[in-house]
């Protein structure tokens, strides 16, 4: 019977649940400058050499983001070091910490759906027609 998950699928995951416990447990006593960030997901290469630590930022200014993540990208080693203290690897991959967009733009979409049903609805009565009964039917 075939594994269900690759080698690298695993240690991916494995990297996902230590670096988000790192980042909150011991990162936030080493810099206290970090906000609000969660890992997203880890993509790891195939060689298990490389891997891509993504992370959601929760902040709104852009100037607020790229601080977040060149404090994340000046304290990799640190994370790293802690990493291979908690993993039985021979080497542990080098990190990457990446920004993770997908929320913020789905938090985005949603905003301009709603919106956009919005006017609809708003359209509609100024037609004459009642938008929440044609929505019962």
């Amino acid at each position: 019977m075939a594994r269900e998950f690759s080698r690298t699928d695993r240690v991916g995951q494995q990297i996902h649940k230590e670096v988000a416990s790192i980042l909150q447990h011991e990162f936030k006593h080493r810099d206290p400058r970090l906000g609000m960030v969660t890992v997203s997901d880890v993509e790891v290469s195939r060689d298990l050499a490389y891997a891509k630590v993504f992370v959601t930022i929760y902040a709104d200014d852009d100037d607020k983001i790229k601080q977040q993540l060149e404090i994340l990208d000046d304290n990799k080693g640190f994370v790293r070091s802690l990493l291979a203290k908690r993993m039985s690897m021979r080497t542990v991959p080098a990190i990457r910490f990446l920004q993770d967009k997908s929320i913020t733009e789905g938090v985005r979409l949603s905003a301009l759906l709603t919106e956009t049903v919005n006017k609809d609805k708003e359209r509609a009565r100024k037609a004459g027609r009642d938008p929440d009964a044609e929505e019962q039917e």
